[in-house]
């Protein structure tokens, strides 16, 4: 008989991993390999990795059998070596079920991240939202505090909320009873899934309200102030917990994110905490030598160009880019040099550029050691 494969191997987490991680790993597996998904010729492999995956969740999502597994291997855990409370399946396929209802409800179209509360009812977390949010790079590299408009909802003041015609009432679901939820069979599982005459909540409406479409809450605009951390970065999500959409029968709100998208810089490009810049400077300049001004995000700075300065060359100024979000000191700024060929010459100045080069070529490769070493390395290209 073929040996068991690791629990943490075949749910694909670290021995470290916490019950959220292993949860979420089996969700994935359990969705992947879930018989009803799995028709054909490929089924039997599917429900055997099934099984697999839901005894490594089992095992590893009890504290007891965690550590008897941790300590001695497949042995700690096996009925027949008398250690553990029972191999998989113990709690029978009740405990399963609801240990996994959530999961299923993924899989055959229930909502996630279901629940029950006294009523019998689904409760459900509402939806998660996302809001892009368009910052300069100073306003990144400093923080900000903001407003942003979200959409809210809040209950309709022409039923009350309760999502009925005012006059009528909500009657309780014939289908489920007012629980919100229906057994169904899927293959070797007895599955509850959500209502879907009631949609989970228990009750129809014969008659709606007509400013709500029944929902008993109409959708608002509200300000959020939004405070922006220094050094953030773009594609960063900023997280305000309750600000996405509302739950289902008393379900907690979702949560909003912000995502950061950064201006491009008319001067600067960043690359994590440092700053690149390109600077022009007159062949003049560069070929005497001088003090040439950069700016910075914090105000301006002096760079001494040394004489004969080539096209090309990187400057390094430490501490004048940007400190953040998990940084300890700033980046730096890095400035590299773009000397500028001059355009539309007088005939005079083309005169003494002319008188100036052929000053040069008289001097031989000392001005010029760069063309040189060029000219010989194309020179032994064709030997």
């Amino acid at each position: 008989m073929a040996s068991k494969r690791d629990y943490y191997e075949v749910l694909g987490v670290a021995k470290n991993a916490t019950e959220e991680d292993i949860k979420k790993a089996y969700r994935k597996l359990a969705m992947k390999y879930h018989p009803d998904r799995n028709q054909g010729d490929g089924a039997k492999a599917a429900e055997e990795k099934f099984k697999e995956a839901k005894e490594a969740y089992e095992m590893l999502t009890d504290a007891q059998k965690r550590a008897a597994y941790d300590q001695y291997g497949h042995a700690g855990v096996d009925p027949n070596m008398g250690a553990g409370r029972g191999g998989p399946g113990a709690e029978g396929f009740g405990g399963f079920a609801e240990a996994f209802g959530d999961i299923f409800g993924d899989i055959f179209g229930g909502g996630g991240g279901g629940g029950r509360r006294g009523g019998g009812q689904q409760v459900y977390r509402g939806s998660d939202l996302s809001y892009a949010m368009e910052i300069t790079l100073e306003e990144a590299a400093r923080g900000k505090e903001t407003q942003i408009r979200i959409p809210s909802w809040e209950n309709c003041e022409t039923c009350g909320g309760s999502g009925a015609k005012p006059g009528t009432s909500a009657k309780t679901c014939g289908s489920c009873g007012g629980s919100g939820t229906v057994h169904m069979r899927q293959g070797f599982f007895s599955i509850q899934q959500t209502c879907p005459h009631c949609h989970g909540t228990g009750k129809i409406i014969p008659e709606p309200c007509t400013t709500c479409n029944g929902q008993g809450k109409v959708k608002k605009q509200k300000t959020l102030e939004v405070k922006i951390p220094a050094g953030i970065n773009e594609g960063m999500r900023i997280r305000s917990a309750g600000n996405g959409e509302p739950g289902v029968n008393g379900g907690p709100s979702g949560d909003l994110y912000i995502e950061i998208r950064i201006k491009q810089h008319d001067i600067f490009e960043r690359d994590g905490d440092d700053l690149h810049c390109t600077m022009p400077v007159s062949m003049v300049t560069a070929a005497l030598g001088g003090t040439i001004e950069v700016p910075t995000l914090g105000g301006k700075a002096e760079i001494e160009l040394p004489e004969g300065t080539q096209h090309g060359k990187t400057f390094r100024l430490r501490g004048k880019g940007i400190k953040g979000v998990r940084s300890s000191y700033p980046g730096d700024l890095y400035c590299h040099i773009a000397i500028e060929t001059p355009v539309k010459l007088t005939e005079h100045q083309k005169k003494l550029l002319k008188e100036l080069d052929e000053s040069l070529k008289k001097g031989g490769e000392r001005h010029s050691p760069n063309a040189k070493s060029w000219t010989d390395r194309v020179k032994d290209l064709f030997k």
